[in-house]
């Protein structure tokens, strides 16, 4: 499993489309719905609930997916969207751009709003987001600068959701990749995290994937070592843990909150 993990091997075997139709369609995926039932209310909580504000943010590792933005836009003024696959980055600019043949949201933008209190409808929602999202940028975070060759760009929020899991090979990656990613961040700004608690693998069609295993104590002094300090951090359980297990082996989610 240890040869499917890395920037390589997701440039070569990810299919974006797949992941969406997989994880991210209500009612297709047990694994899916429950994922997006147990973090959608952490990042509502977050942005749309008035604790976290500013004016910039930058999500790495988008992605093909946009659940993680969806409360942030109702915070931030400018969302700049990363990933390391091309693939990954033009699925993304389909939805963004509202073009044919994009993958359809709003039955998670529907859950949003109604986590929200239903104060957009989800078309005011989706038209939100997509002003919100001014650049969608290439990042390794397994470099210094993660966004080179650009420089000296600082942000208000970093948010990384399902990324240093599937980035990183070993523990001591993910310390570095939090140091470099706590580069883009200003004095005081915040980290949010989210991903799989003890998740080794996920499936993506017919390709597996590796997956790094944290547990609180790994995140709470890896965030700590990059320079931050932990204001939150909540984990969360599957229901069951045996469903879809060809699928992932994940048994929960973290949130985590921290500044710089």
């Amino acid at each position: 499993m240890a040869d499917c993990t890395g920037g390589e091997f997701y440039a070569k075997n990810f299919e974006p489309s797949a992941y969406l139709e997989d994880y991210f369609k209500f009612g297709k995926s047990v694994v899916g719905d429950e994922y997006l039932k147990l973090t959608l209310p952490h990042f509502c909580n977050a942005f749309a609930s008035g604790g976290l504000k500013g004016d910039t943010l930058i999500d790495i590792g988008t992605g093909p997916s946009i659940y993680q933005l969806l409360s942030a836009c109702e915070s931030f003024k400018e969302i700049t969207a990363t990933d390391y696959v091309e693939s990954n980055r033009n699925e993304l600019r389909k939805w963004i751009k509202n073009e044919p043949g994009a993958f359809d949201w709003s039955p998670v933008v529907k859950f949003v709003c109604e986590l929200e209190g239903n104060r957009t409808t989800v078309p005011e929602k989706e038209k939100r987001l997509r002003r919100a999202v001014k650049e969608i940028l290439h990042c390794d975070v397994l470099k210094r600068n993660p966004l080179e060759p650009l420089e000296g760009q600082q942000y208000d929020c970093v948010l990384s959701a399902l990324c240093l899991e599937g980035a990183c090979k070993t523990k001591e990656e993910v310390c570095c990749a939090l140091k470099n990613i706590s580069t883009l961040s200003k004095p005081g700004g915040y980290l949010v995290l989210c991903g799989d608690i003890s998740c080794n693998y996920y499936q993506v069609g017919k390709v597996k994937f590796a997956s790094m295993s944290f547990d609180e104590e790994f995140l709470r002094a890896a965030v700590s070592g990059a320079g931050y300090t932990v204001d939150k951090l909540e984990l969360s359980s599957v229901a069951d843990k045996e469903a879809e297990k060809e699928t992932t082996d994940y048994s929960g989610v973290y949130f985590l909150i921290a500044h710089k």
